[in-house]
């Protein structure tokens, strides 16, 4: 071979991306505080160029199969807002093409499949093409299920969702898929590696754009003149609904609510909500690259089929950065700062905003109300 080759440059293109993107929790703004988030910011970078290759680089939509992008237990699949109750796998496709997608739906209390569109490649989805929910399909008595997909103009990835109320023990929904056109022929030269690369490149790029995620300032540090407004710790947004047009694989089934955490040794957040009447809801602690621990680490997160609920039907949850005694206690695993995340799915309203009080760890409330 002489000169180089288009393959060979965006490889190189790929690798300066890389070595760039620890500026964005290293250096301004959103510049992380403490050794560990450091440390997982490199983390971060390595599991999110493992999904992007497994999206661009190595996926062939004429010959699809679902991959792992989260679940529970894998340490390399800890990323983009995942919680230890949820299995997520994607498929590349072609919007032309007919698919079959069968499995079985194990021990799920909602799942779904979900196209998504791409604006241009490795540009991250805005818009919700399509969706299939568990209500929509019929089960065998064994509980397998299977369907017909597409075409679906404008869809460029399918991404399930199996949310487990106990993923240490339950079973998690299989999938299949098949084409029913016979594959295109691998193609695997200079210039569909190039794109390829090149497109998981600037997946990477979109990524690390949107995290670290800040985490305010601690009301107790804020001065305020007259109407100014302070984003704080210890605090949480107003809940909203995903709509169709959305950025990034957000679920559309879902209403979410984010907020953050800074505690010392000795503190504690105690958070109360209303849950809605809805088919699954749970809460989570964050780093500051919206990821958690796995499921069998420590209890890092609440869901609602878990939860202990108090006297008026409200849910409260302790928040240490040790497990306190509380039936609904989570830890941050000694984390000193990061973030929290409300979801609930297919809720007949959206919730009203969760309440935040600040306590001594002591003075935290160990039985519900």
């Amino acid at each position: 071979m002489t000169g180089t080759s288009e393959a060979t440059t965006a490889f190189r293109e790929l690798l300066d991306t890389l070595r760039d993107l620890d500026r964005t929790f290293l250096e301004g703004d959103r510049a992380v505080t403490d050794d560990r988030h450091v440390a997982d910011g490199y983390r971060q970078i390595l599991t999110t160029l493992g999904v992007a290759l497994d999206t661009y680089l190595f996926a062939e939509p004429s010959r699809p199969r679902f991959v792992d992008t989260n679940t529970p237990f894998r340490r390399d699949r800890r990323w983009g807002g995942d919680n230890t109750d949820c299995y997520y796998a994607l498929c590349p496709v072609d919007p032309t093409r007919r698919y079959r997608i069968s499995g079985n739906r194990g021990d799920s209390v909602y799942f779904s499949v979900t196209a998504y569109n791409e604006p241009e490649p490795g540009a991250w989805s805005d818009r919700v093409v399509a969706i299939v929910r568990d209500t929509d399909l019929e089960y065998d008595a064994d509980g397998s299920f299977s369907f017909d997909l597409g075409p679906l103009p404008d869809a460029a990835v399918l991404l399930t969702r199996d949310y487990q109320a106990d993923p240490l023990t339950d079973r998690r929904v299989t999938w299949e898929i098949e084409a029913y056109d016979e594959p295109e022929p691998i193609r695997h030269g200079a210039d569909e590696t190039a794109s390829a690369l090149r497109a998981s490149a600037a997946w990477l790029r979109t990524m690390f754009a949107i995290v670290p995620l800040t985490v305010g300032v601690r009301s107790d540090d804020v001065h305020t003149i007259g109407h100014e407004i302070t984003q704080r710790a210890n605090d949480f947004g107003d809940p909203y609904q995903v709509g169709d047009a959305n950025f990034g694989w957000s679920a559309r089934d879902a209403a979410y609510s984010f907020g953050s955490f800074v505690l010392e040794d000795d503190e504690a957040l105690v958070v109360t909500h209303r849950p809605p009447a809805c088919r699954f809801w749970n809460f989570v602690v964050w780093n500051q690259f919206m990821a958690t621990h796995n499921a069998d680490d420590d209890r890092c997160s609440v869901n609602g089929t878990q939860a202990v609920a108090n006297s008026d039907g409200s849910v409260t949850i302790v928040v240490a950065r040790g497990r306190l005694e509380h039936p609904n206690a989570v830890s941050t695993v000694d984390y000193p700062r990061g973030n929290l995340a409300f979801r609930w799915f297919l809720a007949d309203e959206v919730p009203a905003r969760p309440e935040v009080r600040l306590v001594r760890a002591a003075d935290a409330p160990t039985t519900t109300s």
